[in-house]
């Protein structure tokens, strides 16, 4: 890409940006908070980077994941291999300079929607959960707690949602009187949106009860498309989608219009590309027809994590483009197509969470970086408040 064709990128992105915060309601709260700059560590295949290996100038905020309740008490049964684990992961990032706060995030995807709808909706089930999620943070050194219910799946569980924030907070305070010791921080990692247009019953994230209960959201702005559309390439995390609502853009703005706090809002980013296997070399731009997914890497059917894609682009030759309609990446080699964020998609998508104002971004995964490639550059990219 020429410095030309970049600076006519910049320009088109600013009078986007220009004309996207100029629609935005919501008012702005003070700025006395610190950034954000987290990751998510996996500590299950994925756990081939150590604790010691992570650079934490680049971040503020490391996330354990995941540890998952018994699905019949909702409590947790931490093993001795586990709990090793666990310490060293709180004292290494505790020690290490600078030092990163750390969270253990409790779910994930597969299954676990049904059993966090059922402890959520059980009032015992609910108490069980939260005692024990506390007394884990407080054993093994962690600074809080993250929960990652993907999704509640209608009106109802999003209630339920709301008690367990509600009484999830309650008794962080009441630890924290009891002991003396800082408040445990609150997180949740949610839907890229506030509400769920897509899929299923209509359903919005109770706000209000987030905005008191919890200290910052996760939005998860990635996963946009994928293997479950295998005849269509796209852009899996599009900063702006033309013709239509899943984008990154769509998304943050919801969460602002339903009246999330912007300083409770934090940006999701990728570091893994979506793939597919075109069906006409001529027609290779987002949105092009394909007849399957591309290769797979490590990160399952379709998906490569970037060091994959770094590699493969190499390894092949790829052409890399940058698609103004979605201020996105993508490469093409032969008949495929990756769709990914590089460091000038992931600068405009900092660029413009810096211009929202949002509390800051996070990562997933930590492990998945080339030689902390993407992750300087948000690092650099965001100027940040406290």
């Amino acid at each position: 890409m020429s410095t030309l064709q970049f600076i006519s990128i910049i320009c088109t992105f600013l009078l986007f940006l220009i004309s996207f915060i100029s629609t935005s309601t919501s008012a702005v709260d003070t700025y006395s908070y610190e950034s954000i700059k987290g990751a998510y560590w996996p500590s299950d295949r994925f756990s081939y980077l150590p604790p010691s290996a992570i650079d934490t100038t680049l971040f503020t905020h490391v996330y354990y994941a995941f540890l998952l309740p018994n699905n019949v008490t909702s409590k947790f049964m931490i093993d001795n291999s586990t709990a090793l684990q666990l310490v060293t992961f709180t004292s290494t990032l505790h020690s290490k300079k600078p030092p990163v706060k750390a969270l253990f995030s409790t779910g994930g995807g597969g299954d676990l929607p049904f059993q966090f709808s059922q402890m959520a909706s059980t009032p015992s089930l609910r108490r069980n959960f939260i005692l024990s999620t506390i007394e884990v943070a407080r054993k093994f050194g962690f600074d809080g707690i993250d929960l990652d219910w993907e999704y509640p799946q209608n009106p109802q569980e999003m209630q339920d949602y709301a008690i367990l924030l509600e009484e999830w907070r309650a008794e962080v305070i009441k630890e924290s009187e009891a002991t003396n010791c800082p408040q445990l921080l609150l997180s949740a990692a949610v839907y890229f949106s506030a509400n769920f247009f897509l899929h299923g019953p209509f359903r919005t994230y109770p706000v209000a009860s987030i905005n008191k209960n919890l200290d910052w959201i996760n939005a998860m702005c990635y996963d946009y498309h994928g293997s479950w559309e295998p005849t269509i390439t796209g852009s899996h995390s599009a900063l702006i989608d033309p013709k239509s609502n899943i984008s990154t853009s769509y998304g943050l703005e919801s969460w602002i219009k339903a009246g999330i706090l912007r300083s409770k809002l934090v940006m999701g980013l990728p570091l893994y590309g979506k793939t597919w296997t075109l069906k006409d070399l001529m027609d290779s731009g987002v949105g092009a027809p394909a007849i399957d997914v591309g290769p797979s890497g490590a990160g399952g059917k379709g998906v490569l994590f970037y060091y994959e894609v770094e590699d493969f682009n190499k390894k092949n030759n790829a052409t890399v483009q940058f698609d103004l309609g979605t201020l996105s990446t993508y490469s093409v080699a032969g008949n495929i197509w990756i769709g990914y964020d590089d460091s000038r998609s992931t600068a405009l998508r900092i660029a413009f969470a810096q211009a929202l104002r949002l509390r800051g971004y996070f990562f997933w995964a930590l492990s998945f970086d080339r030689d902390w490639q993407i992750s300087e550059t948000a690092s650099r990219f965001w100027i940040g408040w406290k």
